[in-house]
């Protein structure tokens, strides 16, 4: 009962508009370039029609890519998926690391337990958040060290280098980060 993914149909829409732009094309070219129409691109573009295989792959040939290429950065229509926890034996102290989150998504989460190389740092190119759900750490960014315990969060924006240890034993962190396949816009009404 509820611990299977519920995948339904990919939403191509995105990944059309997203090539579609970088190619620095409108509706109409690409329209002209495929033999559809600009009416069905739009609504394809919406998520308001699916293509057939035949129109994908014209779509794709117009956007100088393939159809598994959209399909492969398309976006789930709709999804739910559990992660259950790990069972863990009683008096293992072992580090551990989990991802919260399956598959490709613009999301990624991660659990770590224990401790982990302390001297190793990150850098990531989106957006990062810790959330100390047990425990406490220290975590160095950008020449500072913070120090947090249990219930805090720490924001880091693209870009900060930072490493991070655990202080106390059975520390639990989350990580949630934007996903480095997604290219973080500034954001210019700023």
């Amino acid at each position: 009962m509820g611990d299977h993914k519920e995948q339904q149909p990919v939403r191509v829409g995105a990944a059309v508009r997203r090539r579609r732009r970088a190619l620095e094309l409108t509706l109409a070219a690409v329209a002209e370039r495929s033999g559809l129409s600009v009416p069905f691109l739009s609504q394809v573009e919406n998520d308001k029609a699916r293509p057939s295989r035949t129109s994908l792959e014209k779509l794709a040939d117009a956007l100088r890519t393939t159809a598994v290429e959209l399909l492969a950065a398309a976006d789930p229509a709709a999804s739910v998926d559990v992660v259950r926890a790990e069972p863990v034996a009683e008096g293992d102290f072992d580090p551990r690391t989990r991802s919260l989150v399956r598959g490709h998504h613009q999301l990624h989460a991660s659990e770590f337990t224990g401790d982990h190389d302390a001297g190793r740092e990150f850098q990531h190119r989106n957006d990062e958040l810790m959330y100390v759900a047990d425990g406490a750490v220290e975590i160095e960014a950008e020449g500072r060290a913070y120090r947090l315990g249990r219930g805090d969060t720490l924001y880091l924006t693209g870009g900060v280098r930072h490493r991070w240890r655990a202080t106390v034993p059975d520390t639990r962190v989350i990580v949630v980060a934007v996903a480095e396949h997604i290219e973080a816009v500034q954001d210019r009404s700023r």
